[in-house]
C-alpha cells in the first residue's frame, strides 16, 4: 500500500472532539499501512492544514464549530486536490442527510460514527474506517492492480429476443451514492422494468438515498417486505436488511430478512443477485458499480450461468475497483464501461436495442 512517491498514504484527521480525534489518530498510527499527517479541531484548521500538508486522505467530521464539515469539504478539496475525503457522520437523520450532500460535493466515502460516549469501545468504527482509508488509498498509485486491470477484457455473448430484460439489478458500495445518482438520472422515464438496488449503507442512510435518487430520476423508495415490485420504480434494500426477490416477470416481490451478514455486509449484493437469477435468469440485467471487496461476484456468476447480462464499471471511473474488478477479473462481465456510459447503455438494454 503506497501513497504518492512510493510512501505510505498520509492521513489528516479533522474532528472537534479531542477524544475522537485522539482515538482516530492512534488508530492510524498503529496501522503500518498508513501514516498520520496531522490532526485539527475544526474545519478552518482543516482547510489550512490540508493546504500545508497535502494529505492523501482526510477524515472529516460533519458537525464542528467555526466551520462544519460540509462547508470545509470543497475548500479542502481545492487546497489538496488529490486528497480523498471520508466524512465521519453520526447515525442520525440529520447526519445522513448532510453525508449525502457531502458525497454529492465530492467526498469519496463516509464512515458512520458511534454515539457520543461510546467511541472508546467503537471497534466496528475503527475496522470500517481503516478498511475504507486503505481501500481509497490503494487507487492512487500504480502497480500490479493497474496492470491486471489493463489486461481484463469483457466477455460478451449474443442475446436474443428471449433475453428481454425484465429486471434491472444494481449493486454498489464505496462511491456508490454518487455513481447511482449518475446512472439513475440516465434511466428512461418510461422504464417498464422494476429497478432493484443494494448499496452498502446503514439504517436511515438508505431512506435518504432513495429520496435523493427520486429527485434525479424514477421514483425510488426503500423496499418493503412482501410488496409487489412495480415497473419504473426503484427499490433500495433498507440498511441492516438483506433483500431477496421472489415471483416471476410481472409479479416480482421483495422480501427482507436479517440473516447473517454476507461478505461482511447486510444488506449484501450476492443474496439479491442470486435470488434474481433463480426467478428471472436470462431476463436479468445486473450492474456492478464501484465498491470495495467482492460482494456481488458470486451472484453475478449465477445470473450469467442462467443467461442474464452483466455490466461492470471500469477501474478508471470507480472510486474503488473492488466489486466491479472482481466481476471483470473473473471473466463474468459482458461489458466493462466507464460510469458515464453505464446509464445510457442500460437504457438501450431496457428498450431492447442491444
Amino acid at each position: 500500500m503506497t501513497g504518492r512517491a512510493g510512501r505510505r498514504p498520509r492521513v489528516l484527521v479533522v474532528d472537534d472532539s479531542a477524544v475522537v480525534r485522539g482515538l482516530v489518530a492512534r488508530w492510524v498510527e498503529a496501522d503500518d499501512r498508513l501514516d498520520l499527517a496531522g490532526t485539527c479541531a475544526d474545519g478552518e484548521q482543516g482547510v489550512r492544514k490540508a493546504g500545508e500538508l497535502q494529505p492523501d486522505l482526510v477524515v472529516l467530521d460533519v458537525e464542528m464549530p467555526r466551520m462544519d464539515g460540509l462547508t470545509a469539504l470543497p475548500l479542502i478539496l481545492k487546497a489538496a486536490p488529490r486528497a480523498r475525503v471520508i466524512m465521519a457522520s453520526t447515525l442520525t437523520l440529520k447526519g445522513g442527510e448532510v453525508t449525502m450532500r457531502a458525497l454529492s460535493l465530492g467526498a469519496a466515502d463516509y464512515a458512520p460514527k458511534p454515539e457520543a460516549g461510546r467511541v472508546a469501545g467503537a471497534e466496528g468504527y475503527r475496522v470500517e474506517l481503516l478498511q475504507k482509508l486503505v481501500a481509497l488509498a490503494g487507487i492512487q498509485g500504480s502497480g500490479p492492480a493497474r496492470e491486471i486491470a489493463a489486461a481484463v477484457r469483457p466477455a460478451p455473448r449474443p442475446f436474443t429476443v428471449s433475453n428481454k430484460v425484465e429486471l434491472l439489478l444494481i449493486g454498489s458500495s464505496t462511491g456508490g451514492p454518487q455513481a447511482l445518482r449518475e446512472v439513475a438520472s440516465a434511466l428512461p422515464r418510461d422504464t417498464r422494468q422494476p429497478v432493484v438496488i443494494v448499496q452498502h449503507m446503514p439504517k436511515l442512510f438508505t431512506a435518504i438515498l432513495a429520496e435523493h435518487l427520486s429527485k434525479v430520476g424514477l421514483p425510488a423508495s426503500e423496499a418493503i417486505d412482501g410488496e409487489v415490485l412495480k415497473a419504473g420504480h426503484v427499490y433500495i434494500a433498507p440498511g441492516d436488511n438483506h433483500l431477496t426477490l421472489r415471483g416471476a416477470p410481472g409479479a416480482f416481490t421483495a422480501h427482507l430478512d436479517q440473516s447473517a451478514p454476507v461478505n461482511f455486509c447486510r444488506p449484501a449484493v450476492d443474496p439479491m443477485f442470486s435470488s434474481a437469477a433463480a426467478i428471472a435468469g436470462r431476463n436479468c440485467l445486473a450492474v456492478v458499480l464501484t465498491g470495495m471487496g467482492h460482494d456481488g461476484r458470486e451472484g453475478v456468476r449465477k445470473i450469467r450461468e442462467a443467461g442474464g447480462r452483466i455490466i461492470a464499471q471500469d477501474q478508471a471511473t470507480s472510486v474503488v475497483w473492488g466489486m466491479p474488478g472482481a466481476v471483470a477479473e473473473a471473466g463474468l462481465a459482458d461489458q466493462i464501461l466507464p460510469l458515464s456510459d453505464i446509464g445510457p447503455t442500460i437504457a438501450r438494454h431496457l428498450k431492447g436495442q442491444m
